[in-house]
C-alpha cells in the first residue's frame, strides 16, 4: 500500500464500501468467475488505480463502477509489470511512491 493511501484504506468509508462490494460480488473473484471458476475473492481492486491526485475523488475511490472483487492470484496478474517497490543503492527494498 502506498503511503499516501494508508489513511484512505483504513477509513470507515472504504471499509464499508469494500464489505458491501464483496457482498454484492457474493465473495467470488470476478475474473475467475468469467472463466467458470468459483474462487473466493480476498481483494477489492480499483480498476482505475488510486493516485495522489485522485485519492479524494469518491467516483474513483468508492464507486462500484471502478471496483472489482478478485482473488490474490488475479490481483497480482492485474498489477503485473507494475513494481510496487524499489531497491535502493544499498540493496534495501522500499515502497515505491
Amino acid at each position: 500500500m502506498q503511503e499516501y493511501a494508508k489513511t484512505f484504506y483504513k477509513s470507515k468509508a472504504w471499509q464499508a464500501c469494500r464489505a458491501s462490494y464483496l457482498k454484492q460480488a457474493r465473495g467470488l473473484c470476478e475474473v475467475c468467475l468469467k472463466r467458470g471458476q468459483y474462487v473466493p475473492a480476498d481483494t477489492v481492486h480499483h480498476i482505475k488505480h488510486i493516485t495522489p491526485q485522485n485519492i479524494t475523488d469518491p467516483t474513483i475511490t468508492l464507486s462500484f463502477t471502478n471496483l472489482m472483487a478478485v482473488c490474490r492470484d488475479c490481483h497480482a496478474e492485474l498489477h503485473k509489470g507494475v513494481k510496487r517497490y524499489k531497491i535502493d543503492a544499498m540493496g534495501r527494498v522500499t515502497a515505491r511512491h
